[in-house]
Order: C-alpha cells, then sequence, then structure tokens
C-alpha cells in the first residue's frame, strides 16, 4: 500500500488530466498536460490545442505571465527541443520564462525531442526530474509513439 501522494505527483495527476481533456484531438502531436505552480499554487494549467497547436507548455506559459517566473512546470510528455515549424521550442520557451525546475512523466521518443528537451532545459540551468507518473501517464502516448515507429 502506497502513502499519501507527494506534491509532486499530486501536480502531474492535475497535469495528467488536463492533456486528458484533449486526448484523440491533437494529431498530428500528443495531447500534452502542463501545469505551472509556485510556492505550491496553480499559476496555469493547459493542454495542448485540438489539431495540435498552440502547446500546452505555450499556453500555461501565456496565462502565467511574469508570474511563471521560479515557478515548477509539471509536463506530461517531454518538452520539445524544436519545432517543425521554426518557433522557438518548449524547452526554450521555460527557459525564457524562468521556470526554476521541470517535472516531466513520459520521455519523448520523437525527432523533435528526443532527449533534446531536456538537454535545453539542464544547459539553461533549469533542475529536471523525468519518471514521475510515467506508469500513469505513457497511456496518453501509446497509439502516438506506435505511429511514430511505423513511420
Amino acid at each position: 500500500m502506497s502513502g499519501p501522494a507527494t506534491p509532486d505527483e499530486a501536480f502531474m495527476r492535475l497535469a495528467i488530466a488536463e492533456a486528458l481533456r484533449n486526448h484523440g484531438l491533437t494529431a498530428p502531436n500528443p495531447s500534452v498536460g502542463c501545469v505551472l505552480v509556485r510556492d505550491g499554487a496553480v499559476l496555469a494549467a493547459a493542454a495542448t490545442a485540438p489539431g495540435g497547436r498552440p502547446h500546452a507548455e505555450e499556453q500555461a506559459l501565456a496565462a502565467a505571465g511574469e508570474a511563471a517566473r521560479g515557478a515548477v512546470a509539471y509536463v506530461t510528455l517531454e518538452p520539445c527541443g524544436a519545432r517543425s515549424a521554426g518557433n522557438a521550442s518548449c524547452a526554450t520557451l521555460l527557459a525564457q520564462a524562468g521556470v526554476q525546475r521541470v517535472v516531466i512523466a513520459c520521455e519523448d521518443p520523437s525527432p523533435l525531442a528526443s532527449g533534446q528537451g531536456v538537454e535545453r532545459l539542464r544547459a539553461a540551468g533549469i533542475m529536471v526530474e523525468t519518471g514521475v507518473l510515467a506508469g500513469e501517464a505513457e497511456f496518453l502516448y501509446a497509439a502516438w509513439i506506435k505511429s511514430l515507429r511505423s513511420q
């Protein structure tokens, strides 16, 4: 029997709930949930928009504004490290916003992430933790990962 959820687990569950809102509506991108938290309070929460853009992190950062500086971002899938459209990646946007820590459930095997997002965050001096509730979030990405591997 497990004990009470840690704050990281509780906020990641909120991010998973966000991702579920648009699950199946975001192709060709997966549905990602992002929750920004500072001092134990949720600043903003977002999911990838239907059709795949804007990404969850972009929306949450826009909603939080300057309050994102010093916050913790809980993201269900590794933030992108590059963008197919050439826009700033989510990892870059999180760094520019001054987020101090990023907690990630699942790694992203796509060519635009695949460790690049984590590398960019760490290079910017941001603490990164991966695998938080990965077992609870991985179902969100099973079909998407299968399609990536079949291409």
